[in-house]
């Protein structure tokens, strides 16, 4: 039986990137991974010759000038900028809000106008709560945003992606939105941003280059050789000195102080035979016309200008938000305060696993974006 010094569960980014350095430092690795194939939610699969983003749509973005170099040094990344587009009833706006958003909204061309106008809105909602404070994300919207880019641009979707009305969720979600009175539709202020040439299965390829790797493996039912009745969670100190945990917290210690609620995408995929379909990678659909919450066209990730030509057809994915039930992907945390502090207590439980080390959006109950997490594990001690 060969014997490693950590047993990582999860091949996604966090995984992979955690394999990475363990092996630069001269440590063996076994990742496993319950899925038929490696790199977690940013797996791509070719259709038509584009990498079709099978798990929603990932865009590589930081300020983090060491972070971008290491990912660069892994596979160099492309020059692709997120402008996504919002579909309201067949009327399109520019995400972020910006000076493109309000010109199309409400006419106006200099910040000034802008401004007054998004004043004037506020003014309304805040004079509503009668010296309250917002008690649900809908008051707390409309006190920072007025009520024409709330009801176009976050009501009904925000209510797609939660399964639940505005005024049913509560205020902390929506904090601050931005506003940009500028003519700017890059949706982050990030200093780098890009797609791995080739997909991310270029980056885990690169990551895991070397690295032991075994699909196909449930943490939780199976074995690898020391009996079958024998699971991974039962005897993973008979493989490993160490073992890194990236699935469900809750999963891991038996759901015992209860389940932690999440939400999850489907996605409809199609071949389209056109070129170009929507002429963008993100639409967001944000009224309850379209069961939907946007539409992916992911030749856009990758081809640019006359390019996207050079291939006939495209690839669509059509994205849906549902209720988490059993037997689905677990993939947005859902931070109400029941749900937090429960994540807490069972962060609190992980805290006293010998040898064991969570991490990744699963492992902590925590939304990341790509980046953050790869500087996780360059804080981390190995």
């Amino acid at each position: 039986m060969t014997y490693y010094d950590y047993l990582i569960v999860g091949s996604g980014l966090f995984g992979a990137t955690f394999a990475y350095r363990a092996k630069q430092l001269g440590k063996k690795c076994l990742v496993i991974d319950k899925r038929s194939h490696l790199g977690g939610n940013i797996f791509c699969e070719k259709i038509e010759g584009i990498n079709v983003h099978k798990y929603g749509a990932h865009i590589f973005h930081t300020n983090n000038k060491e972070v971008w170099d290491f990912v660069n040094y892994i596979v160099p990344f492309n020059r692709y900028t997120n402008s996504p587009v919002a579909n309201y009833k067949g009327q399109l706006y520019n995400l972020p809000f910006n000076m493109n958003t309000f010109y199309q909204m409400w006419g106006v061309t200099t910040p000034e106008q802008a401004q007054a106008k998004i004043d004037e809105q506020k003014a309304e909602a805040v004079a509503a709560l009668k010296g309250r404070e917002p008690q649900n994300l809908e008051e707390q919207a409309l006190t920072l945003v007025g009520k024409d880019i709330f009801e176009k641009l976050i009501k009904e979707y925000t209510e797609k992606q939660w399964g639940r009305k505005c005024t049913e969720l509560p205020s902390f979600i929506i904090k601050r939105l931005p506003v940009r009175l500028v003519f700017d539709n890059n949706y982050f202020n990030d200093k780098y941003q890009g797609i791995p040439i080739g997909g991310y299965n270029k980056l885990i390829e690169g990551l895991l280059e070397g690295v032991e790797c075994k699909t196909g493996i449930d943490f939780f039912k199976d074995s690898i050789e020391l009996c079958e009745s024998c699971s991974l969670k039962k005897n993973w100190h008979q493989y490993a000195d160490k073992l890194v945990f990236t699935g469900q917290i809750d999963e891991y210690f038996d759901y015992k102080l209860g389940k932690l609620d999440w939400r999850t995408v489907s996605f409809i995929t199609r071949i389209e035979d056109t070129p170009n379909y929507q002429g963008n990678a993100v639409v967001n659909y944000t009224s309850h016309n379209e069961p939907y919450t946007r539409v992916i066209e992911h030749k856009h990730f990758e081809l640019f200008g006359q390019e996207v030509y050079v291939c006939p057809k495209t690839v669509v994915s059509e994205e849906y938000s549902k209720e988490y039930k059993e037997g689905m992907e677990p993939y947005y945390p859902v931070n109400d305060e029941q749900n937090n502090k429960l994540a807490a207590q069972y962060r609190q439980l992980a805290t006293q696993e010998k040898n064991v080390i969570f991490g990744g959006r699963l492992a902590e109950y925590k939304y990341y974006d790509m980046a953050p997490i790869v500087e996780k594990v360059f804080e981390l001690v190995l």
